[in-house]
């Protein structure tokens, strides 16, 4: 939509009337909006997607196995919480245990800055692994090492329930940029009911965690293993679920109408 220009006046020739007075000059033409420049949502957007790391298959399918950063970025998730809790169900000793799971995600930060990864892929699961060490070992309970990922999933679940409720939908704003949507998705009221039952969908999966592990936490040692091994299947597995279901849900229909011809 162009901007009206403003009524610019009676016209003149740009030369001297007869009675010796100077034409005025014609207004200088409004300024025209830049094309191509991003406005604020969009450009929020763009780097909440870019955050997000979500990527997309050459068939334009979600690529769930390089979302979660491929079989690396598995081994990365998984291995330090399995060698935590298979060192310290063998010894019971809090110690080893942590020692173990420390190095797993030291190793694998060597590696990415070897491979001249990004310095926050580098540490991020080191400094992750650190934290639920940190706290293990100041209580002395190897319960602990979990709790910390009771805190992040409740942040997420905090903020995608504010997503909803401004109705900027968190995996709208993602998944419409990977599908060149941007953020025109917001004026259809079919599609923002679409991201937002995909936001649910993947709140769900945060709010299962915690109703699952949470009780199993508040057991103390006698629900440790059965923590562990929620911890393990309802991570990154169970999230990469999720984030397939809410991609499926929320396909525009002209995407389901293709497929079905």
């Amino acid at each position: 939509m162009t901007d009206q220009q403003p009524d610019s006046g009676p016209q003149h020739s740009g030369h001297p009337d007869d009675a010796g007075q100077k034409a005025e000059p014609n207004p200088a033409p409004a300024e025209e909006p830049a094309k191509g420049r991003p406005d604020a949502a969009e450009a929020f957007a763009s780097n909440y997607a870019a955050r997000a790391g979500v990527q997309r298959s050459a068939d334009g399918q979600i690529d769930v196995l390089k979302t979660v950063g491929g079989v690396r970025g598995l081994a990365e998730s998984i291995l330090p919480g399995v060698i935590f809790l298979v060192v310290f169900t063998i010894g019971q000793e809090l110690g080893p245990a942590l020692i173990g799971a420390l190095a797993a995600a030291a190793i694998f930060t060597v590696l990415r800055l070897v491979q001249r990864g990004t310095v926050t892929q580098a540490f991020s699961g080191l400094v992750g692994v650190a934290i639920c060490a940190f706290v293990a070992n100041s209580t002395g309970r190897a319960e602990d090492f979990y709790v910390w990922g009771f805190f992040t999933n409740a942040a997420y679940i905090v903020a995608m329930l504010v997503t909803i409720a401004v109705k900027w939908p968190a995996l709208g704003l993602i998944f419409g940029l990977i599908r060149n949507e941007g953020t025109a998705w917001r004026k259809q009221p079919q599609r923002l009911k679409a991201y937002t039952l995909a936001t649910w969908i993947l709140t769900a999966v945060l709010f299962l965690r915690l109703a699952v592990q949470v009780p199993l936490y508040l057991m103390g040692d006698e629900g440790l293993v059965a923590l562990g091994t929620t911890r393990l299947i309802m991570g990154v597995p169970l999230y990469a679920l999720g984030l397939w279901l809410a991609w499926l849900v929320s396909r525009p229909a002209a995407v389901e109408a293709t497929r079905a011809d």
